[in-house]
């Protein structure tokens, strides 16, 4: 059986860069290199784009990648049939790509961006393609989505940031007749809760809106909900099947940045600690969430599942989710019955057959 070309990108210019390093060593690491001839391209926090060459992936997390004597330039064509453009040191070669797997956390990577440029040079791509990921990236827009799709979520309203600048006293007040304290206030188009905060009062919710302005130039703010915080991982292209449920006990004021990818403190129940019939429902919206979107090969949905009376309430969706060794997505679909190196293979396919 001829062996797939398979090009992943990690890296990014992105405020979740680190992520995305820690997250391909465990992809790349769980490839099956008797299946597929491996391409692995990273790009710097500058947008200098670099084909890996060692196989010591454990370089990646500390950035010490970008120091490989053996790294050559090298970028994806957007001219169709040209493939991967490798600066050898004899010359140029261009190395035909069966599939891209983008490991690509936030913006230029989960937001459509990347998968443009792959729709341009006809290469299938692992996960949504460039609506969803579009709409998926940013969380007003998902929220129009998951609303015509009639599924209960979180009360929110959009501050723009040229608006905060201008008139702050306004925005707030505006707020604080709309939500009580405490409020989640997030940057629109960042995942891994980057920028994400809790306001409990006045002075704190200026501040988190100062913070996620800087990330992004629309707002979100929402209520606060009360309740566990509940993920599925969802796979498939016309018939996405989605996992088990598991459940994240932060150990912190909410799964900010730190409790996700750097303190100990948060503990993963798998499956979550919730009612099988309350199960089903999140597992049922998550698929009507992933098939409203348009999304395709994977993402994972995040609820909350109220403690007073168990409502399931969708909080947001990540098209390109974590892929750390520690990481929900495949450790859901693992307890689900598909070891990580099994999900690597069907989310390669399921790429091709989509590009079909």
């Amino acid at each position: 059986m001829k062996k797939l070309n398979v090009c992943v990108l990690f890296g990014g210019v992105s405020p979740e860069h680190a992520v995305s390093l820690r997250s391909a060593e465990s992809v790349l690491n769980n490839m099956d290199a008797e299946k597929y001839n491996i391409f692995p391209v990273g790009i710097t926090r500058q947008g200098q784009w670099m084909l890996f060459g060692s196989t010591n992936y454990s370089l990646l997390p500390g950035g010490a990648w970008e120091d490989c004597p053996d790294n050559c330039k090298a970028v994806i064509s957007p001219v169709r049939g040209e493939g991967l453009l490798i600066q050898r040191p004899e010359g140029l070669e261009k190395q035909a790509i069966d599939v891209v797997f983008p490991v690509l956390h936030g913006e230029n990577g989960e937001d459509g961006a990347m998968q443009g440029l792959l729709q341009l040079a006809d290469i299938p791509c692992v996960g949504p393609h460039v609506s969803a990921s579009a709409v998926a990236m940013d969380k007003t827009l998902t929220k129009l989505v998951v609303d015509q799709a009639g599924i209960t979520q979180a009360a929110w309203m959009l501050v723009r940031r040229n608006d905060l600048g201008h008139h702050p006293e306004q925005i707030l007040d505006q707020l604080e007749a709309k939500f009580s304290y405490p409020m989640f206030v997030k940057p629109a188009g960042t995942g891994s809760s980057v920028g994400v905060s809790k306001a409990g009062d006045r002075v704190s919710l200026l501040a988190a809106l100062m913070s996620a302005a800087k990330y992004d130039t629309k707002v979100l703010v929402e209520e606060f909900i009360h309740g566990r915080e509940v993920e599925v991982a969802v796979m498939g292209n016309e018939s996405p099947m989605a996992s088990i449920c598991g459940e994240i006990d932060s150990g912190a004021e909410f799964y900010d940045y730190d409790a996700k990818y750097i303190t100990d403190t948060s503990v993963a129940y798998i499956p979550a600690r919730i009612d099988d019939d309350v199960a089903e429902t999140v597992r049922d919206a998550a698929v009507k969430i992933y098939s409203a979107i348009g999304c395709q090969g994977l993402s994972r949905v995040d609820f909350f599942v109220t403690y007073e009376d168990n409502r399931v309430v969708f909080n947001e969706i990540n098209t390109l989710p974590g892929f750390t060794s520690i990481s929900m997505y495949p450790k859901l679909f693992d307890a689900s019955g598909i070891p990580y190196g099994q999900l690597i293979d069907q989310l390669l396919q399921l790429a091709m057959e989509a590009q079909e």
